[in-house]
């Protein structure tokens, strides 16, 4: 019998509280990447992975624009303070991975710090697993209807507000090169000790359910109930090529004309 969305929710929560109960036992470091485009539905999962979680041992990292300073030093610097520690449960809401997005989009990078993040972010990430960091990368896909629709939604709701910015205005217009970006990320740095899974998005609630189900399903934790857990078929998939929301152009530079 299916559950409504609230009851299935529910359970996949009470077995999140499972596995941060074990992780705490047992001292576990956990990271999670959650990447996507514009109005993918990032927050909102986030929000309901960290919902009944303990606020000592759940952190959420959302990073702004880096300062000077942050531009000058090392890029994942960073980020390296905000790793978990033991027994701690961390989610990335946009990750290292920007530069490989919306920066080289954006034209906020150069050429030679493009290359030089794909030469370094597999090791980087090797080197954090071996740590013993277990590493989880997630990127959310919606289609560009779907993307614009939450876009303009996002601009009447006065609750939401605090979600718009410049590069909204820019998300769709550039909605190619988006895809591009992506699809050349997802290539270049997927891989069998850090890979990248794929969520459909355009269904928020589904996505919600089913990349929770995911996850418990991929670490061991005790008491688990496999019974409450969803199968994500077509809805969530290790990467294994081109999306088929891709597109063959190449990735347009924004130039400071456009800015």
């Amino acid at each position: 019998m299916l559950l409504s969305y609230k009851k299935q929710l529910l359970l996949l929560q009470i077995e999140l509280v499972k596995l941060q109960r074990h992780f705490i036992q047992c001292d576990n470091k956990i990271l999670v990447i959650i990447e996507g485009r514009d109005a993918a539905g990032k927050d909102g999962l986030i929000k309901r992975i960290a919902e009944h979680l303990s606020p000592r041992e759940t952190r959420i990292v959302a990073l702004g624009k880096p300062s000077d300073k942050e531009r000058s030093s090392w890029y994942f610097q960073r980020f390296v303070s905000h790793l978990p520690s033991a027994s701690e449960l961390v989610l990335f809401n946009r990750s290292w991975y920007n530069r490989a997005g919306v920066e080289r989009v954006m034209g906020f990078c150069t050429d030679a710090e493009y290359e030089e993040f794909f030469s370094s972010v597999i090791e980087f990430e090797h080197m954090l697993i071996r740590s013993g960091i277990s590493l989880f990368k997630y990127y959310l896909d919606v289609s560009c209807d779907e993307q614009a629709r939450r876009l303009e939604a996002r601009k009447r709701d006065p609750l939401k507000q605090w979600k718009i910015s410049p590069i909204d205005d820019q998300a769709l217009h550039f909605w190619d090169e988006y895809s591009a970006a992506r699809d050349i990320m997802l290539a270049r740095t997927h891989n069998d000790i850090s890979p990248w899974t794929v969520v459909d998005a355009d269904n928020k609630r589904d996505a919600r359910l089913h990349m929770i189900s995911d996850l418990l399903a991929r670490l061991d934790y005790s008491d688990k109930d496999d019974s409450v857990l969803l199968p994500g078929k077509n809805i969530v998939k290790r990467y294994s090529g081109l999306s088929k929301k891709s597109t063959k152009k190449t990735i347009k530079i924004k130039s400071e004309k456009e800015s």
